[in-house]
């Protein structure tokens, strides 16, 4: 006859107590409807499984809970950037909290943060950060926040890339609430034209881009600090059809000036000045003599000859103006 094996059990007087096991091979667990062998009678001090059962509930309901009092998301305009051109992302928070929340940050822990990864894996370094204000959201409202990622991260060199933001509530325990993630290149336009001016006794670089993209092509400004080879600033100034080749030249007051096609039938205008921004830009339909061209006076000034100058919006407004009247009852 084998040993009989003995177990811990609980006595009337609350006292833990040797006992042997019951003959019957199983037991019964009340109120869970599942049955165990006699030898394996829980022994004093441990969790029911019924307990255990209900913290993982509780546990689990306080994590939902929690994750679902504020919700994060993360957007880009488009998934394709041009070296040394702001890369813009946009941070939507949506307080599901019933309860308006304040979100404020110091420099060593911000509320609002971003990790950026080469495809690779490797985490690019910070450059910059940028300072965020203390921020409230009523209970039930949304905020946006658009951030150039450009401006946190050396985004200058050609590859890809994924980004997702960090933001922290104002609990001081709290870690964060991480977004979805979002996936970007950067690639190198094609120089087509470029010209060095002097400004204040430094040099800067004019710089038009070209980018054959899947489905156009599209004209990039470009002004290079010729002391650094940084950009100041790459911008788009439109979709462009090749088979006419853009004009480009500088007037007088350092401006540059770019004349190209957009549609078979307009041009358009953009001047860009020495700190890299947009000056204007204005759109030209073809003249009586040909197409558009740019013409550089004797004074230095620059202006679009053989041309009729075209205004979108006013063009909108007549045509508006006159459905509406299209529409009066006779």
């Amino acid at each position: 006859m084998g040993k009989r094996h003995r177990r811990r059990v609980r006595g009337a007087d609350g006292t833990c107590k040797s006992a042997l096991p019951e003959p019957a091979a199983s037991q019964t667990v009340r109120g869970a409807g599942l049955t165990r062998p006699a030898h394996t009678a829980i022994g004093c001090g441990t969790m029911t499984s019924r307990a255990i059962f209900r913290l993982c509930v509780v546990l689990l309901a306080s994590a939902f809970t929690a994750h679902g009092q504020i919700v994060t998301s993360l957007t880009m305009a488009k998934k394709q950037y041009v070296a040394g051109e702001p890369v813009m992302a946009v941070v939507t928070i949506t307080n599901h909290a019933g309860q308006e929340l304040t979100f404020h940050g110091d420099p060593r822990k911000p509320w609002l943060d971003f990790v950026v990864k080469r495809d690779s894996g490797s985490p690019s370094i910070p450059s910059g950060r940028l300072s965020f204000g203390a921020v409230k959201i009523p209970a039930g409202q949304s905020m946006s926040r658009q951030v150039d990622l450009a401006s946190l991260f050396p985004l200058k060199d050609q590859g890809t890339f994924n980004v997702y933001a960090v933001v922290r509530t104002p609990e001081p325990a709290s870690q964060g609430f991480i977004t979805n993630r979002c996936l970007f290149s950067i690639i190198g336009g094609r120089p087509y034209w470029t010209q060095k001016v002097g400004v204040k006794g430094q040099t800067r670089e004019f710089r038009v881009l070209n980018y054959a993209g899947e489905r156009n092509t599209q004209l990039y400004a470009q002004v290079v600090d010729d002391r650094t080879g940084m950009p100041l600033n790459t911008f788009s100034i439109g979709e462009a059809l090749m088979f006419r080749k853009p004009q480009v030249t500088v007037d007088a007051t350092q401006v540059m000036h770019v004349l190209f096609l957009v549609s078979p039938t307009m041009w358009a205008h953009a001047q860009v000045n020495t700190d890299g921004k947009l000056v204007k830009r204005e759109f030209h339909l073809r003249g009586a003599q040909g197409d558009p061209s740019l013409m550089t006076f004797g004074d230095g000034r620059v202006a679009v000859a053989n041309s009729q100058p075209y205004d979108p919006a006013a063009v909108e407004a007549a045509r508006s103006k006159a459905r509406k009247a299209s529409d009066r009852p006779n």
